[in-house]
């Protein structure tokens, strides 16, 4: 009898055991990024070190061609999460939908001009071209017209002539000398720089000048409001291992090189620091100085850019 019970008592533990596997391995978490896009090496940092299964869930990526495609399923249920900027996140939880936003990166570019150039302030880019990515409502193009209002009184759109184009197209006008200038996405001003241009003006010097808190994140993970509050922190804590180890650990980088597509030794070292300079310095997000930044947004950006939104909806930072 008292084999049979220890028997018995064994069974029951391991059919326990694995109901508590399976749950684990049941809280799957669907994450939507560009395919080539840089999420994938803090979501491939997660994977190759089992921070996901470490911190509570089982994480699956989904690889979209293009922003909006990752938008699109995370709005129709088909994702979790993405990567995407808080203004968005806010303009879709002020509509009704339950969104909420994990800080991801800080990282933001500047205006770039030819290394061996003699302008030294942004007003040498008056009536000269500057190719822009992201189109007339990037986040860093109305800093820097914001900027260029406090300083010169002017507003660099009717000061300048704007050619915008998708990032690739500018980063090329740039190094060929077809635009004077060039605010581009933070990775692509790396290969700029790689290639030998220089920041005339960065962003984050530009947002300190207005008075705004240059440490705001403008891109987090946007996870579904209806995910299990745990499931979200774990997504929080698995994201900060991947960034303590991506700002320390040089051999992470060595793995992640052949998908980085940088063409030589310069280049990936530039998008190694441009990333490591974007991990934000604090987990919590000062919801004042987000208000602040709002506020130029929709001035100069208007419902284009914010809807009808005319202050952030309460709930939307993690």
């Amino acid at each position: 009898m008292r084999d049979f019970r220890k028997l018995a008592l064994g069974a029951i533990t391991g059919w326990l055991s694995m109901l508590a596997l399976g749950a684990a391995h049941s809280a799957e978490l669907k994450i939507a990024t560009l395919e080539s896009g840089t999420v994938n090496w803090e979501l491939d940092t997660i994977r190759a070190n089992g921070l996901d299964e470490k911190n509570g869930f089982t994480m699956s990526v989904m690889g979209v061609a293009a922003n909006d495609a990752a938008r699109i399923a995370l709005q129709g249920g088909e994702a979790d999460a993405i990567v995407s900027d808080w203004i968005w996140a806010a303009k879709m939880r002020a509509s009704g939908q339950d969104f909420v936003f994990i800080p991801y990166s800080t990282a933001v570019g500047g205006v770039m001009v030819a290394g061996d150039s003699d302008m030294d302030s942004l007003d040498d880019l008056f009536d000269q071209k500057i190719g822009i990515a992201g189109g007339p409502l990037d986040k860093s193009w109305i800093i820097l017209r914001a900027y260029a209002l406090q300083e010169y009184g002017v507003d660099l759109a009717a000061r300048t002539e704007p050619v915008f184009g998708a990032p690739p197209l500018i980063m090329a006008s740039a190094i060929d000398g077809d635009v004077a200038g060039a605010i581009n996405f933070w990775h692509f001003n790396a290969k700029q720089e790689a290639a030998g241009m220089r920041v005339l003006l960065s962003v984050v010097d530009a947002a300190a000048a207005l008075g705004l808190d240059p440490e705001i994140p403008l891109l987090g993970y946007v996870v579904r409001g209806d995910v299990a509050p745990e499931l979200i922190k774990g997504l929080a804590d698995a994201s900060n291992e991947a960034k303590q180890i991506l700002a320390s650990d040089d051999t992470a980088w060595d793995a992640m090189r052949p998908g980085m597509n940088a063409k030589d030794d310069a280049e990936f070292a530039a998008l190694k620091a441009g990333y490591r300079a974007g991990i934000p310095s604090v987990a919590e997000v000062d919801v004042q100085q987000v208000a602040k930044t709002f506020d130029l947004m929709a001035r100069l950006g208007g419902p284009d850019l914010v809807g009808d939104m005319t202050e952030l909806p309460d709930g939307l930072f993690n």
